[in-house]
Formats: C-alpha cells, sequence, structure tokens
C-alpha cells in the first residue's frame, strides 16, 4: 500500500496550502484509531489541514479505518496521504513517525524553532501515575533537566540545530497504557545510549568534574556508559545508603586502565556540586527532594536530572 492516496498536480497544490499537518504513525491500532480520526474532524482549527499516516505493517483492520475515514475527512476539507507498508513486522513508531513527516507536504515543521511541551492526560487515567505527575509538573526550564520527549533522535537533532523548548500548560496528548506490552530490552538500551550521548554533548562539556549522586546500579551503570574522558571527570558518587559510604569507593574492574580507577564513595552532604543525579524523583516519599533542596542548589547549573 506504500504511496497510496498521493495523487496528482491538484492534490499536491492544495497539500502545499495546508496550514497545519497533522503525522499519525500507524500499528494494529483498531482498537483507538476510530477515536483517533474522529477527533481530526472535530478540530476547530479554521485553517486548512492535512493528515499524514504511514500504516506500519498492520495485520489488524488498521488500513481498513484509515480508508473510511479518508472519505469523511477529504470531504470536510481535510487533505488525506496515506502510505505504508505490509512487511511481516512493523519497523517501529520512530520510522512510521519519519516515513509520515517526509511524506507530508509540511515537512518543512521539522527546521521551526520550537519544539512545543505540555501536560498529557492517561487512559485509564491511574496508570503510570508517577510518571504522569512528574511529566505534568514540569516546569520549562525543566524541559530541558529533566524532561526527555519520546522521539529522542528528533529532539537532540533539534537542539544541536539550535532550536528551543516552549512549555504549554494544557494537556494537548493523550497516553495510552498497555499492560501487555512490555518493554523490549533493545528499546531501553536504546534510550539509554542517546540520553547518554545527550549528556555528554550537551551537559559535560561545561563541567570540569562532577559527582555521580547514586552509588548503586544506576549511577554505577551511568559511569560505564560514559566515555572514558567524561569518566576522568567523575570525582566521586554520593548516596545516603550506610553500606554504600562504608565501602569508601567503587572500583571499574572493567577498566583497561592501570591501577583500575577507585573512585569515592561519599555522604551527598561531603559531596561537591556539579551532580548528575541517577535517583528517580517522586519515589522515597519526598526524602531525597528534601535532601537536594537542603544544598540549596540551582537545577541546569548545579545539578541535572538523569533518571
Amino acid at each position: 500500500m506504500s504511496g497510496a492516496g498521493v495523487g496528482g498536480a491538484s492534490e499536491e497544490r492544495q497539500a502545499m496550502q495546508a496550514h497545519v499537518s497533522i503525522i499519525l504513525p500507524v500499528h494494529n491500532a483498531e482498537p483507538w484509531l476510530d477515536e483517533c480520526l474522529r477527533s481530526v474532524l472535530q478540530q476547530d482549527f479554521e485553517g486548512t489541514m492535512e493528515l499524514s499516516v504511514f500504516n506500519d505493517a498492520s495485520k489488524d483492520k488498521s488500513g481498513a479505518i484509515i480508508e473510511k475515514w479518508r472519505v469523511k475527512l477529504e470531504d470536510s476539507g481535510v487533505h488525506v496521504i496515506i502510505g505504508g507498508h505490509d512487511s511481516p513486522s512493523p519497523r517501529g513508531v520512530g520510522y512510521a513517525k519519519n516515513q509520515a513527516v517526509a511524506q507530508s507536504s509540511g515537512s518543512y515543521l521539522c527546521f521551526l524553532d520550537s519544539i512545543i511541551g505540555c501536560r498529557v492526560r492517561r487512559d485509564p487515567p491511574n496508570s503510570t501515575e508517577r510518571y504522569t505527575r512528574w511529566i505534568n509538573q514540569l516546569t520549562p526550564e525543566q524541559l530541558l533537566t529533566q524532561g526527555v520527549p519520546e522521539d529522542l533522535l528528533f529532539f537532540y537533532e533539534h537542539l544541536r540545530k539550535g532550536g528551543g523548548v516552549i512549555r504549554v500548560d494544557q494537556s494537548l496528548l493523550l497516553y495510552r497504557h498497555h499492560p501487555q506490552a512490555a518493554t523490549h530490552c533493545v528499546l531501553e538500551t536504546t534510550i539509554w545510549t542517546h540520553r547518554v550521548r545527550f549528556l555528554e554533548e550537551q551537559a559535560l562539556p561545561r563541567w570540569a568534574a562532577f559527582t555521580i549522586w547514586n552509588a548503586g546500579k544506576q549511577g554505577r551503570r551511568l559511569y560505564r556508559s560514559l566515555t572514558a574522558g567524561s569518566q576522568r571527570k567523575v570525582v566521586a558518587f554520593c548516596d545516603v545508603d550506610e553500606n554504600k559510604i562504608r565501602k569508601g569507593f567503587y572500583c571499574h574492574e572493567d577498566s583497561q586502565e592501570r591501577p583500575k580507577p577507585r573512585i569515592p564513595i561519599l555522604h551527598f552532604r561531603a559531596a561537591r556540586p556539579p551532580f548528575v543525579i541517577c535517583v528517580k524523583l517522586d519515589l522515597t516519599g519526598g526524602a531525597f527532594e528534601d535532601n537536594l533542596r537542603s544544598l540549596h542548589l540551582q537545577e541546569g547549573q548545579d545539578f541535572l536530572h538523569f533518571s
């Protein structure tokens, strides 16, 4: 079905006039697709709109639903572009999104000055409560120091080109929680790799030395993920766990250096900023947040959140 719906010159001229391009990657979305496409039809935006859909190897009735709504949407003045593939396996939401952008006449949107951050809703409402509470409390400044949009590669490239981020304090996005869709190790590893890359490119060059706040599993994993040059900037780990502090140091056994690096482990009050914090927020009944506030540090300058 690749290229379906992309027609002749008249359609191209119509598409080029669109003020807003709605990008919709789809994979096996039959249970929710009617609601999604109905919301496009019900938009009260008064300018011209187009919908660019890329069907990423759906095996359900998503394709038929898209075709049904294409008629309704185009009758209402929304230009619809449909692409996709029917390979045995999907290529992922990032690929599908990029294809939907590429086939859209509004692909110039990638070069706008800012990415918009917003509040979100969850369906069901009580799913991933801690994550929802965290993302909805982010300030505009924290979108860069804490917030990482889902599309990491696009976000990082946007910042490298000098783009900015704007916070809109409205609920503009609905996340659906799928308990049956377990997080894949490959995806988690990819996200981790890009977050480390972002940290090393955007933050660490400004610091001659820094402390990793968390001498446990996540803090040690971050240390091992850094380049050798960034590892040499780590002057200490810090923690509140007396058992970790009593050990005195962390030895990086996999290092090729001789002698192997031995990084001190300190109580957080004995450590010096700046910190890269590998402690999850809203997970200790406020104890971690109280400890951090007690140091009177400035986020983005004296510390960054990595978890």
